[in-house]
């Protein structure tokens, strides 16, 4: 059915005539849209293998990305199964430090005492260096444990979704408030009908700015200790052994795991803007 025939109107065909242009230059342009940053993407690759080719830069310094794309598929199980360990991770990292996040701001917008209080250790955990954190987690929850760098991506995450999500709750104008309270509505129902909806796009904005901190942080993680088997360890066994063109094919793995992340919040966010 067409917004036409919903809205209780006739379609007929001079009107579907006069809507279908419009249609075709809304999708010629999506197609624009995502044709040029391939273009832009093709003519990088290209570029940087002719450099590579011309200039004979050694695989050590840096490989061609023919070599790279070649180890990549060449080592794909193993690719993949890194990239599982180190997204799951990641994953957890995200989820969890989102909600923390959500939950805390909702507690420091109706609670002023709470964000006075909080303001500092927000400040502080956004300067956390990880490298320092990932060897004390290490050591008090055991080698062999994946929660430290779940921990890590969470404390990451947290701090993006924390300030973004605050200053949502903060966007509602005290008329839109007085208004509903006019209506004898709830804090509830107020929060419900006006706080909530102007905050969401201001979460999923810290959601997708966390989804590759989360997946950065669980990587670095990795290099200080823990479980053989992300993508991290993979990098640094790749380079420790001299096989640079193999260390940049799990590289360009992460490289993957971050869009993949980045693509699903957004998608999400879009999805949750609809409805």
């Amino acid at each position: 059915m067409t917004a036409l025939e919903s809205s209780g109107l006739k379609t007929t065909p001079a009107a579907v005539a006069a809507t279908s242009p419009a249609l075709l230059v809304r999708a010629v342009g999506g197609g624009r849209q995502a044709l040029l940053p391939l273009l832009l993407g093709v003519a990088v690759v290209l570029l940087w293998q002719a450099a590579v080719s011309v200039l004979a830069v050694p695989p050590f310094v840096l490989p061609g990305p023919f070599d790279i794309a070649a180890a990549f598929f060449a080592n794909l199980g193993n690719i993949v199964s890194a990239s599982l360990v180190t997204g799951g991770n990641a994953a957890v990292g995200l989820v969890a430090g989102g909600l923390l996040g959500v939950l805390a701001a909702v507690v420091a917008a109706f609670l002023p005492v709470f964000d006075r209080l909080a303001g500092p250790l927000v400040a502080a955990l956004s300067v956390v260096p990880i490298v320092a954190v990932a060897p004390v987690l290490y050591t008090m929850f055991g080698a062999g444990e994946e929660a430290p760098r779940q921990i890590v991506a969470g404390i990451a995450v947290f701090v993006p979704v924390y300030v973004n999500s605050l200053r949502g709750f903060r966007q509602v104008l005290p008329v839109h408030r007085d208004l509903m309270r006019s209506y004898a509505a709830g804090r509830w129902q107020v929060t419900r009908s006006v706080t909530l909806p102007s905050a969401v796009p201001y979460m999923f904005t810290g959601l997708r700015i966390a989804s590759s901190l989360a997946v950065i942080s669980a990587l670095i993680a990795e290099y200080f200790g823990g479980p053989v088997g992300g993508l991290g360890k993979s990098i640094t066994s790749a380079a420790a052994g001299s096989n640079y063109t193999l260390a940049w094919a799990y590289v360009l793995g992460a490289v993957v795991v971050g869009l993949v992340f980045f693509c699903a919040t957004a998608a999400l966010e879009k999805y949750s803007s609809r409805h």
